[in-house]
């Protein structure tokens, strides 16, 4: 019997997005891609060195997948909001796209109402969908992003906007806008770039935040089967319960996938500094070995962050010396973990 090929949520999307999308619903039986944030931009301790990385100066290969921003775009700047230039994360993405690995998009928007994502001024979302006060704002910024999107010649991308959207602490979050109201926005957004900026490079991911454990919490603001790729969720470890909260989650996320028909990720994880030196073999590794995730991502490797409260160093990977660096080797010695030689060997556009 021939498989069934998964349809891309649109319906135009190219030959190499198309053909990502099936490698992808492939990709768990083989294992999962290790992504990383920013990975080529910036490390502890160094920013914009050619070629460098905190993962390959520990493993000797780069992440199968990588992570960017393109908060900043809206607003005409020439940086994103962790100060890369979009010329060098541009240069950075057609690079990984040539080596076979994948590239990954969020987008930490600013209220069009004023100040950050963080600022969660009542009624934003309302008031940037059609005929809402700032929807001719909102579409100008969108015409930004596509614009950018457009520029990177095809390179298909993993786009997560809105991300961590059952939550809280950004203006889209679940606290601030309906659920109708938000797939609104989500339906508008995707048409726009898809359809009326004709961008068919794009892959969309569907991504929870940490706060729900049920199926129902998880679909909550679920746009639709014909508006998505991917169900994903982001969570970080804070405490000790973290080994079994993962696995209470990973399960309901499989559930999702399972009846949605979609590709399934960790979108963001991580435990900051890393201090276990056992982490990514004694708590990651065990926690995806039985769910069918394509990617797991960590956060990125900031370095000393002065504008944290209270400034810390602020790393998600190892880097030289680190105190888990040993256990990274291990895990990415494992059969199932998929780094850049990886993706390449696995022609994922092919």
């Amino acid at each position: 019997m021939a498989s069934v090929v998964a349809q891309p949520a649109d319906r135009r999307a190219s030959s190499q997005t198309r053909r990502l999308l099936a490698a992808l619903h492939r990709l768990p039986a083989k294992g999962y891609l290790f992504g990383h944030q920013d990975d080529l931009a910036y490390g502890v301790g160094w920013r914009a060195d050619p070629g460098r990385s905190d993962v390959h100066d520990v493993a000797g290969d780069y992440p199968g997948l990588f992570g960017w921003d393109f908060s900043g775009l809206e607003s005409g700047r020439p940086s994103d909001i962790n100060g890369i230039p979009f010329d060098s994360i541009r240069s950075y993405v057609r690079w990984v796209y040539a080596s076979g690995g994948v590239n990954t998009f969020t987008w930490h928007c600013p209220n069009p109402l004023g100040g950050t994502a963080w600022d969660t001024i009542p009624g934003t979302v309302a008031s940037i969908l059609p005929g809402g006060t700032h929807h001719a704002l909102y579409v100008s910024w969108l015409e930004r992003l596509g614009t950018f999107v457009r520029s990177l010649d095809g390179v298909p991308v993993l786009f997560r906007p809105f991300h961590e959207l059952t939550g809280g602490w950004f203006w889209w979050g679940a606290s601030h806008s309906d659920a109708a109201t938000f797939k609104a926005l989500w339906r508008f957004t995707r048409h726009y770039l898809n359809d009326s900026m004709g961008l068919h490079n794009i892959l969309w991911v569907y991504n929870a935040g940490d706060n729900f454990s049920t199926l129902e919490g998880f679909m909550a603001r679920y746009p639709g089967d014909d508006e998505t790729d991917m169900v994903s969720f982001d969570t970080y470890q804070y405490n000790g319960g973290f080994a079994s909260l993962i696995g209470r989650q990973l399960s309901v996320l499989d559930s999702a996938a399972a009846m949605t028909g979609k590709v399934e990720a960790l979108a963001e994880t991580g435990f900051e500094q890393v201090p276990d030196p056992h982490w990514w073999t004694g708590v990651l590794a065990p926690a995806l070995a039985h769910h069918p995730v394509a990617y797991v991502m960590v956060w990125r490797n900031a370095g000393w962050n002065p504008y944290m409260k209270p400034p810390h160093m602020h790393y998600y990977a190892p880097y030289k010396g680190q105190a888990s660096e040993d256990d990274f080797v291990r895990f990415y010695r494992m059969d199932n973990t998929l780094f850049l030689r990886d993706a390449a060997r696995e022609k994922l556009y092919q």
